[in-house]
């Protein structure tokens, strides 16, 4: 029975690409790039088996659509934080996961390296058989175009959900934030300022 629930378990981590700032300090010192790319394939931390030709070439291919091509070589601890987002998100997709979940992809970033790895996510959602994309933000205006249903989480319950553009508003937002704020839409993107308290 155990072992049932372990290979179940496994499928199923095999069929999940999951980014989160958290996975960074679980990679061995000494890492680099290409070999955290490549571990994706077995849903590993670390590599523990041989890669094949194919894996390589899959990793290759993703770390140049990645735009990180160039530090495949460099230890994983040394990159930048953006650049470290990037090999994770490649990492995440070596298994041709249905799902992908990005958490917080973007935390930590400046303003451009958080443009640059937003317009990746993009480009990865609009490609040919691409995965399902859940993604986890504190900030609404990281909500791409291609984000076209939204969850709304207060305090470990469902506060709404449907889509996006019925839901970033200012009538929904304000008493979720709890605070009185305005949405402007510009580029298919929201832009959220506040207005002023409500109450106290």
């Amino acid at each position: 029975m155990e072992f049932g629930k372990t290979y179940l378990a496994e499928r199923l981590r095999k069929q999940i690409g999951f980014v989160s700032s958290s996975l960074q300090q679980k990679f061995h010192q000494g890492d680099n790039a290409f070999e955290v790319v490549l571990s994706g394939a077995f849903a590993s931390i670390g590599l523990y088996e041989t890669p094949t030709d194919d894996m390589r070439n899959k990793a290759i291919t993703l770390l140049n659509n990645l735009g990180c091509i160039e530090y495949a070589n460099r230890n994983y601890e040394t990159l930048s934080q953006g650049e470290k987002q990037r090999v994770l998100i490649a990492r995440a997709l070596m298994g041709d996961p249905p799902l992908l979940i990005l958490d917080e992809p973007t935390y930590g970033l400046d303003f451009i390296a958080r443009e640059r790895l937003l317009e990746s996510i993009e480009k990865i959602a609009k490609g040919p058989n691409a995965p399902t994309i859940i993604y986890v933000t504190h900030h609404i205006e990281e909500i791409l175009p291609v984000f076209n249903k939204t969850l709304l989480l207060k305090e470990g319950q469902v506060f709404a959900s449907g889509d996006t553009t019925e839901l970033i508003t200012s009538e929904v937002l304000s008493p979720f934030f709890e605070l009185s704020v305005s949405v402007m839409w510009k580029n298919s993107r929201p832009l959220l300022s506040k207005d002023q308290l409500i109450g106290k």
